[in-house]
C-alpha cells in the first residue's frame, strides 16, 4: 500500500476485540492501527441500529468525531436460517450481556437440536469514518454450515461451529492466513481497503 518513504496512514480501529484488531492488521496490511483505547476514546457506545451497516457506522461516527481521525469500526454477526436469521446483530449479546463465546455457542447449538438445516452466513460491515463528515460503508458474507458440535481452538466467537462452503473444517480449525483468503470480514475491508488506499 506504501512505498519506501511514505508516511504510513494511522487508522483507529473502534473495537475492543483483539481478535478483530489482528484480523484486520493483516488485512489491512500497510498502514498504522490503533485501537480506540490507544486513541484516547475510552466511552461505550450504543449500537442501537437495526442493521449490521448502521451499527458499524454508529461506532465509527462516534469514535471519529471523538478523536478526529480517520476511524473504522465493523458490524459482525451469524446469521442462521432455520432460526429465522438469528442470532444476527445480536450475535454478541446473544446469551447475554456478560456470556461468552462458549456460553453463545452453546445456546445456538441447543437452538439448533432437531433441526436438518443447518445453513448459516457471517456478515460483516465495514464502515470508514473521515473527520470531513465522509463515510462509507462496504457488506462481505461467507456462507457455510453450523456443525453439531465445536472443533478447533483458533478464532473466536462462532467460529468453532461454523464450516464454511467448500471447506471441511471449521473456522477455529483453518489457519489464520486461510481464513482470512474466505472471511465475511477480510471481504468487506477488502472493499473498503480501496477507499484507504486513495487517501494516502
Amino acid at each position: 500500500m506504501y512505498t519506501d518513504g511514505e508516511k504510513m496512514m494511522e487508522l483507529v480501529l473502534a473495537t475492543k476485540n483483539k481478535g478483530k484488531v489482528r484480523e484486520l492488521k493483516e488485512i489491512i496490511k500497510g498502514a498504522h492501527i490503533i485501537t480506540a483505547d490507544e486513541a484516547g476514546f475510552h466511552a461505550e457506545i450504543e449500537e442501537n441500529g437495526k442493521t449490521f451497516e448502521e451499527n458499524a457506522l454508529i461506532k465509527a461516527e462516534a469514535v471519529c468525531k471523538a478523536v478526529s481521525k480517520p476511524v473504522i469500526a465493523d458490524d459482525s454477526g451469524l446469521e442462521v436460517f432455520a432460526l429465522n436469521m438469528r442470532p444476527g446483530i445480536f450475535s454478541a449479546r446473544y446469551a447475554g450481556e456478560n456470556a461468552t463465546d462458549a456460553d453463545r455457542v452453546s445456546k445456538l447449538l441447543a437452538e439448533l437440536v432437531g433441526s436438518e438445516d443447518r445453513r448459516a452466513r457471517f456478515v460483516c460491515a465495514a464502515a470508514l469514518c473521515l473527520p470531513d463528515g465522509r463515510h462509507f460503508v462496504f457488506r462481505g458474507e461467507t456462507d457455510g454450515v453450523i456443525t453439531e458440535k465445536p472443533r478447533g481452538s483458533g478464532g473466536f466467537g462462532y467460529d468453532p461451529v461454523f464450516v464454511p462452503n467448500g471447506y471441511y473444517k471449521t473456522f477455529s480449525e483453518l489457519s489464520e492466513n486461510e481464513k482470512n483468503m474466505i472471511s465475511h470480514r477480510k471481504k468487506a475491508f477488502e472493499k473498503l481497503k480501496t477507499e484507504i488506499e486513495d487517501l494516502r
